[in-house]
C-alpha cells in the first residue's frame, strides 16, 4: 500500500458527438499528465462524447462508436508505471444505457461504475435517455480507495454515505455543471455537504464548453475533510492541474495549494456570453457572424460580446437605416463600430419599403398604417442580414433580450431571425448593467480593444425600434424598472398576479403583462437558441403550452 497519489484534473472542452477528437485530447492531456507525474487522470462526465447528449444517445451506433472509442484509448495507459486514466462514456450493459465512469488501467477497462442520481429537472432530462445506476463501490487504485460520484450523485447523500461506508479515501466528482448566476457557490454548497457528512475529501472536476443553449464554466476545485477548498481551477477556460496526496493518520490530504478569485456578477454574465457565442460559431464551423447594428444599445453590446468572442474581423456590422432612423442613431452605430474596429457597411431599406408598399398597395386599399407596416421595415432588416448570411456564409446574430422576447415585443421573421442570440436571456436592466460594466472592463481572454468600446450616448439615451416618428420603448412598455421585476416574478419566480401586486405594482400593469407573456409563446418557439444565464432561461427551462387560457388575474 502506497501512501502517495497524484490526481491530474483535467478540465476539457469536448465537442458533443465528436468521439474522435474528444478521444484525442483526452489522449493528449493525458500525456501532459505523464510529464506531471500523474498517477491518476481525471476527465468531466462524458468526457469522451460531451455532454449533454439529448437523444444522440438512443442512437445504438453512436453508443457502440463511444464504446470502442474507450476500448481503444484504453491502450494508452499500458506501459509500465503508466497512469490510470478515468473517462466518461455512455456504456451499454445488456439492455440497460447507463451514464458510466470508467476507469482505464494497465492497458484496459479496469474498472466501470454507473450514474445513480439521474436529474430530470430543468435543462436535465437523463431519465429519459438513462437507466438509473446502483449504488457504486469504491474503486481500488494504487492503494486508495476511491469514492467516484457522477454530478448529480453529489447533490444528495445517499450515493457518498454508501461510498464512506465503503471506507472510502477520497470522493471524485466527475461532472458536468452548467453555468448559471451564482451556480458556483451553490455547487459548493453541496460538496461541503457531503464532505462533513462523510468527513472525506472532494475533487469536483467540470468540463468548460458552450454546448447549443448551456455553458460550463468548469471552475473545478478540491475541498479537504474540513469542506475548504485547497485548489481552485480558473473558470471559463481549459486548465489542468496535477493535485499531490498524501495518507495521514486522520485521512487523506490534498498537499496541493492553489488559489484563483473567480468572476462573479456582471463578469461572469458576459464570460458565459462570450463562451456560448464563440464555442457556436467555432464548432458549428461559421466562418463568422453578421448583425445589424442599430444605434441601440442591444446591437452596441451583442458586437461587443462577438467582437470578445471572435475577434473583430469576424464580426460584419449592417447599418439598415429607413426614413425613421434619427442621424443621432447613424452617429451612434459608426462610432460603435469604430470603437470596436469592425467591418461596417451601410444598407438603406427604403427601396425595399417602396417596392412592398406598391406591391401591397392594392390588398392594403382603404386601411391605415399601423405595426404591419413597423413589422415590414423590421422583416426587411431581416431578410437583407439572411441574404448575406447566406451569400458569405457569416451567422445571423439576433439581438433581442429577455425582458422583449418575454413580452413578444420583437417581430418573427424579422429582428428575430437569425442563429444564435447572446442576449436571450439577459433582462433589459442588466443589458445596460453590462455595457457600462464592458466600457469600464476587459473580460479575461477578451479579443476585443480595450477601453469604451461604445458610446456612452446608447447606453443613456430612451431605448427605441424606430419604426415611426417619435417611437419609444415606454410607449408600449412599462419603464424598465417596473417591467423587470414584473418578468423576474412571473418567470423566475412563477408567482401570481395577486402575489407581485403585493409588491408594490399595479395589478392591471402586471395582469397585462402575464397576458403579453403568455402570448408570446409562439414567438418564443420559433426564436433562436441563446446562452442561459439565469436559473430559468426560455426554452429549455421554461417549457410553457403555446395554447394556455390559463391567467392568475382572473382564476
Amino acid at each position: 500500500m502506497t501512501d502517495t497519489l497524484s490526481i491530474y484534473l483535467v478540465q476539457s472542452n469536448p465537442t458533443l458527438g465528436a468521439v474522435k477528437e474528444n478521444c484525442e485530447a483526452i489522449a493528449a492531456a493525458y500525456a501532459r499528465g505523464v510529464v506531471a507525474g500523474a498517477d491518476l487522470v481525471l476527465t468531466p462526465e462524458l468526457s469522451v462524447t460531451g455532454y449533454p447528449l439529448e437523444d444522440l444517445v438512443l442512437k445504438p451506433f453512436f453508443v457502440r462508436v463511444a464504446m470502442r472509442a474507450v476500448e481503444s484509448l484504453a491502450e494508452i495507459t499500458s506501459g509500465e508505471d503508466s497512469p490510470g486514466l478515468i473517462v466518461g462514456v455512455p456504456w451499454k450493459a445488456g439492455d440497460q444505457l447507463f451514464n458510466a465512469v470508467l476507469l482505464l488501467d494497465d492497458g484496459k477497462v479496469s474498472e466501470i461504475r454507473y450514474k445513480h442520481d439521474l436529474p430530470n429537472y430543468g435543462v436535465f432530462d437523463e431519465k429519459r435517455v438513462f437507466d438509473q445506476g446502483p449504488l457504486p463501490q469504491p474503486v481500488d487504485f494504487r492503494g486508495f480507495s476511491l469514492g467516484v460520484m457522477i454530478c448529480e450523485d453529489m447533490w444528495y447523500p445517499e450515493v457518498s454515505a454508501a461510498l464512506a461506508a465503503d471506507k472510502s479515501d477520497i470522493l471524485l466528482v466527475p461532472t458536468c455543471s452548467p453555468f448559471e448566476l451564482e451556480k458556483h457557490g451553490e455547487r459548493q454548497v453541496y460538496a461541503r455537504k457531503r464532505v462533513e457528512e462523510t468527513g472525506l475529501p472532494l475533487v469536483f472536476c467540470n468540463q468548460i464548453c458552450g454546448q447549443d443553449e448551456l455553458v460550463f464554466d468548469g471552475a473545478s476545485y478540491v475541498l479537504d475533510s474540513g469542506g475548504r477548498p485547497t485548489v481552485q481551477l480558473a473558470a471559463w477556460q481549459e486548465a489542468e492541474q496535477l493535485t499531490s496526496w498524501r495518507r495521514t493518520a486522520k485521512g487523506a490530504v490534498c498537499i496541493t495549494k492553489k488559489s484563483i478569485k473567480l468572476e462573479s456578477g456582471l463578469a461572469a454574465m458576459y464570460q458565459a456570453m462570450m463562451l456560448g457565442l464563440r464555442d457556436y460559431v467555432k464548432k458549428k464551423r461559421f466562418p463568422g457572424v453578421i448583425l445589424g447594428l442599430s444605434g441601440g444599445i442591444d446591437s452596441a453590446l451583442s458586437a461587443a460580446v462577438a467582437v470578445d468572442a471572435l475577434g473583430a474581423a469576424q464580426v460584419h456590422c449592417v447599418m439598415m437605416p429607413s426614413r425613421y432612423t434619427s442621424g443621432e442613431s447613424l452617429g451612434d452605430a459608426a462610432e460603435c463600430a469604430r470603437l470596436l474596429g469592425v467591418p461596417y457597411e451601410t444598407i438603406a431599406i427604403k427601396p425595399g419599403i417602396d417596392a412592398l408598399d406598391s406591391m401591397l398597395a392594392g390588398s392594403f386599399k382603404g386601411t391605415v398604417p399601423d405595426t404591419t407596416e413597423e413589422n415590414i421595415q423590421s422583416r426587411l432588416r431581416g431578410l437583407v442580414l439572411m441574404s448575406l448570411s447566406n451569400k458569405f456564409g457569416n451567422m445571423v446574430l439576433t439581438t433581442g433580450n429577455k425582458s422583449e422576447m418575454s413580452v413578444g415585443y420583437a417581430t418573427l421573421y424579422g429582428d428575430m431571425c437569425g442563429g444564435y442570440s447572446v442576449l436571450k436571456d439577459v433582462y433589459k436592466l442588466d443589458v445596460f448593467a453590462l455595457c457600462r460594466w464592458r466600457n469600464e472592463n476587459v473580460p479575461a481572454n477578451a479579443l476585443g480593444p480595450e477601453g469604451q468600446v461604445m458610446p456612452s450616448n446608447i447606453i443613456t439615451k430612451p431605448p427605441t425600434a424606430e419604426l415611426r416618428d417619435d417611437q419609444k420603448d415606454e410607449d408600449s412598455l412599462p419603464p424598465y424598472e417596473r417591467l423587470d421585476d414584473i418578468l423576474r416574478c412571473l418567470v423566475d419566480e412563477e408567482m401570481s398576479v395577486t402575489d407581485i401586486a403585493a409588491r408594490g405594482h399595479d395589478a392591471s400593469e402586471v395582469a397585462r403583462i402575464e397576458h403579453l407573456l403568455y402570448i408570446a409563446e409562439y414567438k418564443r418557439r420559433q426564436a433562436p437558441p441563446g446562452v442561459k444565464i439565469t436559473r430559468k432561461n426560455f426554452g429549455r427551462d421554461r417549457r410553457y403550452p403555446i395554447t394556455n387560457g390559463f391567467r392568475s388575474a382572473r382564476s
